[in-house]
């Protein structure tokens, strides 16, 4: 079955995690990041076309792992150093399942383990890796992405749970099987999730990462969609970063906004995030961010949206919180706003 076209008509909708705490009055799930210290963090990501003649495993390993070489090279080149997450596109080492995916799925014991352990222990980085993978018993397949860890060992899988259903039938990309969890990965920067491709139109997995305190998104797709997962990012309070088969690649930030984005032709892009950062809704104290700016110069940085009215900062200062940073302003961040509004309800007896 050819997704690309079903797709195309139903487009539209750490290291430190314990120490996080929901923040007081904030949406449910939504995380208070802001009193902890900068955490920079260089995410990898890619768009690469897969549609075509498959070329066999072992030249399309060659392929992705060049790809992993080609983000490092980007990285380093702008922040000194190699990225901590590289994340690669839906379905990359297997492509299109064709009308039997048991004919293209493959182990995760073999060439697809070794290559990719080999690259995220050469590189020092952990790898996002989809494919459709074969269970060990040889009868269930699955549309899978396999996490490598910086010392290739395999970190984690998450399994697709809202696998695409062909128009004409129940069959659930040519015979591939449910996921059912949604699970977040301690990495040694922060907490991180993975939704592939159709999952974001779907509440359940997007909720669940948020209610564990999921930090970071990886969305392999094949759908280059941006307005749902911009609303995802905001709604969930973590960044969400996309690597797709076409049209774009992209980092969504926690304030619903694009940070970073490709076009072809390029294909690759690193960018560096933080994930300690505060949300701060427009005040006239603020002055859109200039009096941040103003008081501690490059020790804090941010995007401020005009017409958005809000904006998101964090600190470049080892020593100290962007929370101490806004403290010293008298300024609030947006769920604290939210939270003091609403207690002004509540007494005057509105009920959300």
């Amino acid at each position: 079955m050819h997704r690309r076209t079903f797709l195309t008509s139903v487009s539209g909708l750490a290291a430190t995690g314990a120490a996080l705490s929901t923040a007081a009055g904030a949406p449910a799930g939504i995380r208070d990041t802001s009193n902890t210290l900068p955490r920079k963090v260089v995410v990898g990501t890619a768009i690469q076309d897969l549609w075509g003649t498959y070329p066999g495993l072992r030249q399309r390993l060659d392929q992705l792992t060049r790809l992993v070489d080609r983000m490092v090279e980007q990285s380093g080149k702008r922040y000194g150093r190699g990225p901590d997450l590289a994340i690669l596109t839906e379905t990359a080492v297997t492509g299109e399942a064709g009308k039997d995916v048991h004919a293209c799925a493959v182990p995760l014991e073999g060439e697809l383990r070794e290559a990719f352990s080999r690259k995220a222990s050469e590189h020092r980085c952990y790898i996002v890796a989809p494919t459709y993978l074969l269970a060990a018993d040889g009868k269930r397949c699955s549309n899978a992405a396999i996490l490598f860890g910086r010392d290739g060992a395999v970190a984690g899988i998450y399994r697709k749970v809202h696998l695409v259903v062909a128009p004409d039938s129940e069959t659930m990309e040519s015979g591939c099987t449910l996921g059912t969890e949604a699970p977040v990965f301690q990495c040694d920067f922060g907490r991180l999730g993975i939704q592939i491709c159709y999952d974001m139109e779907f509440d359940r997995g997007w909720n669940e990462l948020a209610r564990q305190g999921c930090e970071l998104v990886a969305w392999p797709t094949q759908s280059p969609q941006t307005a749902t997962p911009a609303f995802r990012a905001m709604r969930g309070g973590f960044y969400v970063v996309s690597s797709t088969w076409r049209h774009n690649a992209s980092i969504f930030e926690p304030s619903g906004r694009i940070a970073a984005q490709i076009r072809p032709p390029e294909s690759v892009l690193t960018y560096e995030i933080d994930l300690s950062y505060a949300i701060l809704p427009w005040s006239a104290k603020l002055e859109n961010g200039k009096a941040l700016q103003k008081k501690f110069g490059e020790r804090v940085a941010f995007h401020y949206y005009e017409d958005e009215d809000r904006g998101i900062f964090w600190s470049n200062d080892p020593r100290m919180t962007i929370r101490e940073m806004v403290r010293s302003l008298g300024l609030e961040e947006r769920h604290e706003q939210l939270a003091r509004v609403q207690q002004v309800y509540r007494k005057a007896g509105l009920q959300e």
